[in-house]
This record gives structure tokens, C-alpha cells and sequence, in this order.
């Protein structure tokens, strides 16, 4: 949490991030909020009800059950944004991770929760519950990838996607995605240093 805590710092107010958590824990989920995370991707949501209980995870009291201490948080500016409580519910940008069989067969369901401004497909984990490990590439995986990130944006939800093969993220831009990461900071950093390896 101190490592994400110094991270928001360091991003600062000029962008959004997106903070993803360890699983759909409650706990830890208001204390991400309090931090002053306002963008949350809940990995491995499986089940309509398991999203409901998202949704009331990041929401104040009557909507959820987030617990109401803000006035010691850094989301409220330590208590110097007088009607943080009123607002939080608002701001928040709810993203679930669906990467299982059982999550895709049941994404309509999810998708009819209120409160879930997004779903982001996992294609990794997707394609190795397929039978497919290590290939999300593979034909079978990315018709179910395709048809779910078109049912999601058919439902007026934000849709995503997390690949590092160039072909399929323009394939997914193409689409209209709205959440398209493109690769990661070990990813990036490792393709730089075996350019500087081969080069020199």
C-alpha cells in the first residue's frame, strides 16, 4: 500500500490511474480508496453477485458499505474537501477483470450490475483456463476475447484489454477499446536493455 501510496503522490492530479488490487478484498479495497486511488481494476470477478459486492465495496453508505473515515485520508485532502463524502461515490471509476471461463459465461450478468463503469478482459489467465497456457494469441482465445469486448461495449460499459503483441493491440484499437495497455514497465525496460545489448 505505502509503494501505491507514493506512486499516486508521484503521478499527481495530471492523470488518471488505475490501481489494481490483489483480489475483490473489502478491506483493501477502502484502503486504496483512502490512499486516494479513484480508478480500481478488481481482478478475477467470476460471478454477478461478487460484482454487486464490488460495487458496494467502493460506495458510502446508503449505496455501499465503504467505511466512513475520510476526514484522516488522503483521497479527502485530509478532511480540506468539505463534501467528500456527498462526492466519493461519483468519482470513482469501477473496473472488473473477468479472466476465467466462468466470469465470460456469466459477463452479461456482470455487466448488468449497476455501479461497474468498465470490464477489462484478462486474455493470459483467459486462454490458459481455455486449455490455450502461455497463448492468448491462439484462434479459439481471441474469438472469446473479441466477442466479449464487443458485448461489453454493447452494454454501454467501458471495455479493456492488457496485451504486449502489437498486431492484436491494434486489432483491439480498432475496435474502439477504451482501456488498451500495451505492454509493462518489465516489459519495456527489458526490450531496452537487449536493444542496448545487441547494439553495442
Amino acid at each position: 500500500m505505502r509503494d501505491v501510496l507514493a506512486q499516486l503522490r508521484a503521478v499527481g492530479g495530471k492523470s488518471h490511474p488505475v490501481v489494481r488490487l490483489r483480489d475483490d478484498n473489502r478491506a483493501e479495497i477502502k484502503q486504496m480508496l483512502d490512499i486516494g486511488a479513484q480508478t480500481l481494476l478488481v481482478p478475477m470477478i467470476e460471478t454477478a453477485e461478487q460484482a454487486r459486492e464490488v460495487v458496494r465495496s467502493v460506495n458510502y453508505p446508503p449505496q455501499g458499505v465503504r467505511g466512513v473515515g475520510a476526514a484522516l485520508a488522503r483521497a479527502s485532502d485530509y478532511n480540506a474537501i468539505a463534501d467528500y463524502l456527498q462526492t466519493a461515490n461519483e468519482e470513482i471509476c469501477l473496473l472488473l477483470q473477468v479472466e476465467s471461463r466462468a466470469g465470460i459465461a456469466v459477463l452479461d450478468e456482470i455487466l448488468a450490475v449497476e455501479g461497474v463503469d468498465g470490464v477489462v478482459i484478462g486474455p493470459a489467465d483467459l486462454a490458459a483456463d481455455m486449455g490455450h497456457l502461455g497463448k492468448p494469441g491462439a484462434p479459439e482465445v481471441q474469438a472469446v476475447v473479441n466477442d466479449a469486448l464487443a458485448r461489453i461495449r454493447a452494454a454501454g460499459r467501458a471495455a479493456g484489454i492488457l496485451t504486449s503483441d502489437r498486431a492484436l493491440a491494434q486489432g483491439y484499437a480498432a475496435m474502439g477499446v477504451e482501456f488498451l495497455a500495451v505492454g509493462s514497465d518489465v516489459g519495456v525496460m527489458r526490450a531496452g536493455l537487449t536493444a542496448l545489448r545487441a547494439a553495442f
